[in-house]
């Protein structure tokens, strides 16, 4: 277990950079409407062109903005097809079989994590594009002279995900993540990215995610015609899907978490 634990924590900075999105996604469905097993895509594909433009040339890759120490690579890696299994059993010697393993999926789980953490910067995500299931219990309203508002009652249901985010050690899980970085790398590129980088996306969506504004105490909210719950500020509801996660944990764990995802940064981009 010791050699699991010492090899495999990359995955873990993996899971909590894309669980500065995952409170949300519970209360973002209607009933009985779970994370599909399958394969994830990419949320949204380009449309085909009605007629065949004519041929361009190949166009360069851009500069890495974030290079990853290619040394750094552990030679041992599994192929990304046979690292299910591996990463699974390490993940739970990382982190234990609590509730911080319990939402996460199983299968294909590299490549649902690289599909999350790209999909955190648009407006909704679709339940392919996930690497975790909803979180358990029911999301909780107050209603108030005729207005219903998010209870605080909520931030005890996100506890537990806030703490297991917020207490890992950034540099630590960072310095490991580059050692398994080839997996991710190839997971993006087979996501349709040829020529991206997939750490320099990671980053970018640090940055993304850290301009959130300040969560009020209390959002107002209000269901829409399929039963699901929206911001009634526009600003608010105009966000990304990350961004209002961030905002619906409330003003105190979002403070948390954004002090983790700023440490997160600084330690990828050092």
């Amino acid at each position: 277990m010791q050699a699991k634990t010492a090899r495999w924590p990359w995955l873990l900075v993996i899971v909590v950079v894309a669980g500065a999105g995952w409170f949300l996604f519970k209360d973002q469905w209607p009933q009985g409407q779970a994370p599909s097993g399958a394969l994830p895509a990419r949320s949204a594909s380009p449309q085909t062109p009605p007629e065949t433009p004519p041929p361009q040339a190949a166009q360069p890759a851009p500069a890495i903005a974030h290079p990853v120490d290619q040394d750094a690579a552990d030679p041992a890696l599994p192929a990304l097809a046979d690292s299910d299994a591996v990463a699974w059993d390490a993940l739970a010697g990382v982190v234990g079989q609590g509730d911080a393993l319990a939402i996460v999926l199983r299968d294909h789980l590299i490549q649902r994590i690289v599909v999350m953490v790209d999909n955190l910067t648009k407006p909704s995500i679709t339940r392919r594009a996930l690497a975790l299931q909803p979180i358990p219990g029911s999301f909780a309203v107050e209603e108030t002279d005729g207005h219903s508002r998010i209870a605080a009652a909520n931030a005890d249901r996100y506890a537990p995900y806030v703490a297991a985010f917020t207490s890992a050690n950034a540099d630590t899980l960072v310095a490991a993540y580059r050692r398994f970085y080839p997996l991710f790398q190839q997971a993006y590129v087979e996501l349709g990215y040829p020529n991206g980088y997939f750490n320099d996306r990671l980053v970018k969506v640090l940055d993304h995610l850290l301009q959130a504004p300040q969560a009020p105490a209390a959002p107002e909210v209000q269901r829409d015609a399929q039963g699901q719950y929206r911001f009634v500020d526009p600003r608010l509801e105009g966000l990304s899907i990350g961004q209002k996660a961030l905002v619906r944990l409330g003003p105190q764990q979002q403070q948390q978490v954004m002090a983790q995802l700023r440490d997160l940064r600084a330690a990828l981009t050092r």
